[in-house]
């Protein structure tokens, strides 16, 4: 599986992002793999969407690209406490390691520091 982090979500949906030709190509080169995300990084991915009042839109892309919600489990709240007292990150990158983590998953993202932080816990991280 190929965790997504937010930065590539909304770059696709956006087509004035600056990543935008860059996500779209990597969702369609990985079109073949399962791709998940964790419900605090899709719901960062639908605030814009949603105040812009193209949310439906939003959640038909989502479910075209058959992103699975990655379940952060019981034990979430202290693993992300975890994660995010050893890395520099904020809550939301820990959500995509921990993700990650979880499903045994690559990281795809535009985070310099979410990948280096990635690559420093032995995750593959995909190349946009």
């Amino acid at each position: 599986m190929i965790v997504l982090d937010a930065s590539v979500l909304i770059a696709h949906l956006d087509a004035t992002d600056t990543y935008h030709e860059r996500a779209s190509a990597f969702l369609l080169e990985v079109a073949d793999e399962s791709l998940g995300a964790s419900p605090v990084t899709l719901a960062e991915v639908l605030v814009g969407p949603a105040r812009a009042g193209q949310l439906d839109q939003a959640v038909a892309v989502l479910n075209q690209l058959e992103v699975i919600t990655v379940r952060l489990g019981e034990d979430a709240p202290v693993r992300l406490a975890m994660l995010r007292a050893g890395t520099t990150l904020k809550l939301p990158d820990c959500c995509v390691l921990l993700a990650a983590e979880q499903t045994h998953g690559a990281v795809a993202t535009f985070d310099d520091r979410l990948a280096t932080a990635a690559g420093k816990r032995g995750m593959v991280v995909r190349d946009q």
